[in-house]
């Protein structure tokens, strides 16, 4: 637990042995006694949440022992899930999994020592900021927030409370992602010039809805359902049947961005490590996309550049516009990929492997004195390592705010219809009222941040 003796011991001991690790793999940590367990608990554990907690559940130094869930099976299911793994694994040390449907009786616990946050988009800001005020550790599921001014605000909780936070974009604990980086960061592509990114748009889900666009038809939530505090800060909207599904909550726009930020955080997070801008954003955004009609008003398809400071050029688009022009290039892409196009070739990865022309580049030895970025081989054992070193993590919050950043502005030029300036100082849109109203969502009271 994050109070005792043990855990206070171990933090101590981990600092003198380096000042300044690249990574603490998880087995450091070999036979862990119960004090020395993150303990987690998990709000959200529908598929995405699911999936994280079972991969949590896999690591030696953590303990699941809360779920939180709208819906009341998911919370027992889940509970069940958890308690039969222990039963298998921790015979005799494991004393229970409680269940929630409030996320603040959750964060009340002492005993909990960091969150795993798998809700849908609307409600990732709002629980992770109260969590850091709770004392606890965060690993927050991407994308960010709902609007620019979440994010920052995010970051302000982090950074005053002190806590570790993990985003949820797991390609930075990927060999191939990693390498790819490394290969741009240390020039072996020449200058670089330009980057492409893009990922799968709402399209390629549409066969999972009732009607194009969303049925639009109210009915009645499901008795299991607190669709009340489902919906929590945002606007109220009637449920359907596309309402609170795994694919409709993706792309509503009073829950989320749609694809452009959800899917779009991954390549947008590669550009950027790659790129060495995790502090700042593109300062020009000029595209066009449209808006998804029916139930979701999310953006459906976006084609944008956007201008680093430092020169670099980047086109971020949805596959359709992209894979007729980067095939010729890089015949394997898939329907996600981030390319670093240099003057003396080009990189390109997504999560089949890295590719590159020449080919040799991926041979390419690193020297000791060449950049090497921060290694991790597990995303999940890497936050419950620096909860217990207290380092940062892999993808931390202002890595996390500034890609998400970008998708931010890009959906804010479609909806005003025109080019956008960033400022990345003083972190505001320039010479555009209108633009700027939209970098804050209201929220339904009472949840205001």
């Amino acid at each position: 637990m994050s109070r005792d003796v043990s855990r206070r011991q171990f933090v101590k001991s981990a600092t003198l042995l380096s000042a300044a690790p690249l990574f603490i793999p998880s087995r450091v940590f070999s036979n862990p006694a119960p004090s020395d367990r993150v303990a987690l608990g998990h709000i959200g554990v529908g598929g995405r949440g699911t999936s994280l907690l079972r991969s949590f559940l896999q690591l030696p130094h953590s303990t699941s022992v809360a779920v939180c869930d709208c819906f009341a099976s998911r919370r027992e299911n889940r509970k069940a899930l958890i308690e039969e793994h222990y039963a298998q694994n921790r015979s005799g040390t494991y004393q229970g999994c409680e269940v929630y449907a409030d996320f603040r009786e959750l964060l009340d616990r002492s005993d909990i020592d960091a969150v795993i946050i798998a809700t849908p988009d609307h409600w990732h800001v709002p629980i992770a900021i109260e969590a850091v005020k709770k004392g606890k550790d965060v690993y927050v599921e991407k994308p960010l927030g709902l609007s620019i001014r979440e994010n920052l605000l995010m970051r302000q909780a982090v950074q005053r409370y002190g806590r570790i936070f993990q985003y949820g974009t797991q390609q930075r604990s990927d060999r191939d992602f990693r390498f790819a980086c490394e290969l741009v960061r240390n020039g072996t592509i020449g200058k670089l010039e330009t980057i492409y990114a893009w990922c799968a748009a709402i399209e390629s889900q549409a066969d999972e809805f009732h009607a194009p666009g969303g049925c639009m038809q109210p009915v009645y939530p499901p008795a299991e359902l607190d669709y009340d505090m489902w919906l929590g800060p945002a606007v109220y909207s009637p449920y359907t049947r596309d309402r609170c599904t795994p694919h409709g909550t993706y792309h509503h726009y009073d829950n989320s961005l749609g694809f452009i930020a959800g899917w779009g955080a991954h390549p947008l997070d590669i550009a950027q490590w790659g790129n060495d801008t995790d502090d700042t954003a593109p300062v020009y955004y000029e595209g066009s996309g449209t808006i998804a009609e029916g139930l979701f008003r999310t953006t459906a398809t976006w084609d944008f550049w956007c201008e680093y400071a430092n020169g670099v050029r980047m086109r971020f688009m949805d596959r359709h516009k992209a894979l007729p022009m980067i095939s010729p290039k890089f015949p394997q892409a898939r329907d996600h990929g981030t390319l670093f196009q240099g003057e003396e070739g080009w990189v390109a990865v997504d999560r089949t492997s890295a590719y590159a022309s020449p080919e040799s580049l991926l041979r390419v030895k690193l020297r000791p004195d060449d950049v090497h970025l921060y290694k991790s081989t597990n995303h999940y054992g890497n936050f419950i390592d620096c909860v217990l070193s207290r380092q940062q993590a892999i993808s931390p919050v202002n890595a996390a705010v500034q890609s998400d950043i970008i998708s931010h502005l890009c959906d804010i030029s479609i909806r005003v219809g025109r080019p956008l300036r960033w400022d990345p100082q003083s972190e505001m849109i320039l010479d555009d009222i209108q633009a700027s109203r939209l970098m804050i969502r209201a929220k339904h009271s009472p949840w205001e941040l």
